[in-house]
This record gives C-alpha cells, sequence and structure tokens, in this order.
C-alpha cells in the first residue's frame, strides 16, 4: 500500500521515484524538500491510523470472545433447552422483556376463598381482643346477605338521617348551654402540663346546669342512638370476696367493705366504644382523658373543657407526660378528698376491644392510692356490635345508626378500698381490679395491647385489599 502511495505521489508530480519513494537528486530542490515532507506526515498519519483500527479490532474481538463463554444460569426447577433462545443468544435473552408479574396474589387465584379464610382466621385467633364476630365481618366490610342488605339500605335512607339531625340538635343545644354557663369565666389552667385548661371547677349554678343538662342530653342522646334501654345490675361482693389467685389474704383485707365512709376517687371500666362516654356522662358526669386535638374540636372542644378533660398527646413522647400524669393524679386525690369535685373516669386499658375481653392496664390511674368504682361494660348483639374494636369510625357511626334498637348492659361493683400494699405498689393494685372485672363480668385477661391492635388493623387492611 505504501509503495503504490509513493508511485502515485511521485508521478503525479512527474517525478522519478525510487521503491520507498524518495525523489531522484535530478530534481528541482525545492520540490523535493516539500514533497518529502508531505510523504513523511502521510506515512505517520496512517501508522496511527491502522495501530489504532488493530487494536480496536482486538478489543472488539475479545469482548465477543468473553460474551460467547458466559452461559446463563437457569433458575430453579428449570431446563435451558439446547434450541432455547436464551441458549443461543445470551445478550438476546438479557434484551427480551419479562412480562411475569412481580408480586402475584394467592388471595386473588382460584383458592382465593381458602386462603383468605385460612389468614383472617389465624389473624383472629392471634388478635382475639380485636376480632370482629358481627355479620359485618371484619372491619366491617365482610359480604352482607341479601337480607341484612335491604335492612341497611331502608335504615340510610329512613333512621339515619333522622338521628343525624336529632344528635346534632341535642349537641348544638348542650354546646349553648355550656357557652352560656361560661361567659365572663376564664377556665382552670394548669401550668405543669401545656394546653390544660377546663371549666369543672366551677361553682353555683353555673356547674349545677352543666352537670344537670349533660347527664339528661347524654342519656337523650343514647336513646336517639338506638339504647333505649340499659340494664344496670349492682355486685354485692362483700360474702364472695376471696384473694385473687397467688396473694395473700393480707393484701386484700377489707377491698371493698361498704361501712367505710371514703369516697372513691375514680371509675375503672373497660373500655368498648365511644359510647362508654355518653353512658358515664349521663349516669356520674365524670371527666376522663382525652386526645388533645378533642379539646380543639368545634362544639365537642368546649363540652370536654366543662366535664373538666385532662387532654394528653398519645404519640408524643415529651416531657410533658409527667405533668399530664400528675394531673390525673391531683384529679383523683382531688375528688377523693372533695365531695364537689368531679370524679376522674379511668380507662386503664388504653384502647377499645371488642367487649370479650380484658387488656393490661396502666398504673398511671392507680398512684394515687384512691379507692376506685370498677363498672363493666357490655354491648350484647345480633346483628351489628357497637364495639368500636378494628372498625373506623365513621363507618361504625354508620352502621350504628342504622341498627334500630342496640343494647347496653352494665355491671356496677363495690367500691374497692386498696390495701396498705396495694397503695404502696401501683401494679398490685392495678393487677387485683383487673382479676377482679374479669371474673365478675366473664372477661378473658389478654396480653396483648395498643401496638398489637395496629399491626391486627394493618394486616385486615392488607388482607382485604389484596382482592
Amino acid at each position: 500500500m505504501w509503495q503504490y502511495w509513493a508511485d502515485s505521489s511521485c508521478s503525479g508530480h512527474g517525478l522519478e521515484c525510487d521503491r520507498r519513494g524518495n525523489i531522484y537528486a535530478g530534481a528541482d530542490d525545492k520540490i523535493r524538500s516539500s514533497l518529502s515532507t508531505v510523504n513523511l506526515s502521510n506515512f505517520f498519519r496512517f501508522r496511527r491510523s491502522s495501530l489504532a483500527g488493530r487494536l480496536l479490532h482486538q478489543k472488539k474481538k475479545m469482548m465477543e470472545t468473553e460474551l460467547h463463554d458466559v452461559k446463563p444460569v437457569p433458575p430453579k426447577g428449570h431446563v435451558i433447552s439446547p434450541d432455547s433462545p436464551s441458549s443461543a443468544s445470551p445478550v438476546d435473552d438479557a434484551s427480551q422483556k419479562d412480562d411475569r408479574p412481580l408480586l402475584k396474589s394467592d388471595s386473588c387465584s382460584s383458592s382465593s376463598g381458602r386462603i383468605s379464610a385460612e389468614s383472617l382466621e389465624e389473624l383472629n385467633k392471634k388478635f382475639a381482643a380485636f376480632a370482629r364476630h358481627d355479620v359485618y365481618g371484619p372491619l366491617g366490610r365482610g359480604e352482607l346477605p341479601l337480607v341484612e342488605k335491604l335492612l341497611l339500605g331502608v335504615a340510610c335512607v329512613t333512621l339515619l338521617p333522622l338521628r343525624v339531625v336529632l344528635a346534632t340538635l341535642i349537641l348544638f343545644f348542650y354546646y349553648l348551654v355550656c357557652r352560656i354557663c361560661t361567659l365572663f369565666s376564664s377556665p382552670n389552667r394548669d401550668e405543669a402540663a401545656e394546653e390544660q385548661e377546663d371549666f369543672a371547677h366551677m361553682r353555683g349554678w353555673r356547674r349545677t346546669v352543666v352537670v344537670s343538662c349533660g347527664r339528661f342530653l347524654s342519656r337523650v342522646m343514647l336513646f336517639v342512638f338506638g339504647f333505649y334501654w340499659i340494664s344496670e345490675s349492682f355486685r354485692d361482693l362483700e360474702q364472695e370476696q376471696s384473694p385473687p389467685q397467688g396473694k395473700s389474704s393480707s393484701q386484700n383485707d377489707g377491698k371493698i367493705q361498704s361501712q367505710r365512709p371514703e369516697r372513691p376517687g375514680a371509675i375503672v371500666c373497660n373500655h368498648v366504644s365511644y359510647v362508654d362516654i355518653l353512658y358515664h356522662m349521663s349516669s356520674s358526669f365524670s371527666s376522663f382523658v382525652a386526645k388533645r386535638s378533642v379539646g380543639k374540636l368545634p362544639l365537642v372542644g368546649l363540652i370536654s373543657k366543662c366535664l373538666g378533660c385532662v387532654f394528653v398527646q398519645r404519640e408524643s413522647k415529651s416531657s410533658d407526660f409527667k405533668g399530664v400524669a400528675g394531673i390525673v393524679i391531683e384529679r383523683v386525690k382531688e375528688s377523693h378528698e372533695d365531695e364537689s369535685a368531679p370524679m376522674m373516669m379511668l380507662f386503664p386499658e388504653g384502647t377499645t376491644t371488642n367487649g370479650d375481653f380484658l387488656l393490661p392496664f396502666k398504673t398511671g390511674g392507680f398512684l394515687a392510692g384512691a379507692p376506685v368504682i370498677p363498672v363493666i361494660l357490655r354491648y350484647p348483639y345480633q346483628r351489628f356490635s357497637a364495639a368500636w374494636d378494628s372498625i373506623s369510625g365513621f363507618r361504625h357511626v354508620i352502621l350504628l345508626l342504622c341498627q334500630f334498637v342496640n343494647h347496653l348492659e352494665v355491671i356496677r361493683l363495690p367500691v374497692y378500698y386498696p390495701s396498705q400494699e396495694e397503695k404502696t405498689d401501683p401494679k398490685l393494685y392495678a393487677n387485683n381490679i383487673r382479676r377482679l372485672m374479669a371474673r365478675e363480668g366473664d372477661l378473658v385477661m389478654s396480653d396483648i395491647g395498643l401496638a398489637e391492635k395496629r399491626i391486627y388493623i394493618a394486616a385486615l387492611n392488607g388482607l382485604l385489599s389484596q382482592c
């Protein structure tokens, strides 16, 4: 190639050249010099391009060899045939689009009914305290029979609007009563915790009107909700009092003695539904612990302050927790010592259940060491359960108002007077109260709590959303 280029260069200028392209001496010196320079530059440029081409060619050949040596690893249980595209061309196999779904829902397959039923049964056994067993199923989203659908449809267009209007009027009327009674009256503020204020320490006619109207209108509200009759029973345990299992009689001497004149400081009750609040408002108009957001709600916020609620931020781990616990202890002691002070309502479980179980008690309300009144609430049902366990609040209110009759049973136990050892050990005090309530209310004691309830609800949502 070089010889051809040299010969053509020389002949193109009318010169004679040797085999290496050198110009004979007979040529003009100026022409010889210029042509020699051109030849040498073109020669080195060609050599560089040829060397780069060979390197690229060798690199490409090595890459092809490496690709041919690579063998795809078949998945477990899969055999690659010699004629399959994946064995013939690994590159083409990698570029092919995989149309298989990333997640395959077994619950939506042909055996979805069996798998869902087994998973649901397993969840209900593990989280039995929050499982629903009424017609509406888990989360209130179960498949309804035709008769129930017809009843629900009729109630939605007749009973539901009427009850919503009446409940709104009652709530608005009581709000006006509270607003008038709190005019020109400053709320009681506690410096130990932020955003703690109430009107529960009003005196005179203001407090009398607030309490009397509150108790009456709460019972009317229950009637509107379908609780026409409330069955109340009082247990006399003086003759059948026995020490709880694993505890000596010295720890329980004089626990329930009606001859003691001491006033109880709180009411201890199992927590089943938001209806619990309405019942205790109608019976004793006691204060209770509520979320901080409740105090900011329209209408309900002022009513809760007239009740003397203690507001807490459940998700907060800030330092005001000790201040809130201190307020509860002070309220219990104050109610124990002062008859005019509002009694404190305690739900020591910390969350609601389906009404058949009793969760572990928190000890904060028992630190005061004051006597308490144990109360047990049950909600018998045939179609829809009034227990607010794992169903959403909005759905529960709608279904509750669509049920023509709702039932509530109340078991009141005598005042529980703690022993000296229980006063110094709040955990022992709480456990003994829990055993007593479980025995008298025929409740099953469970070891799970709010954290497990959230897990259960999340698992149910995930299970039901697969189909």
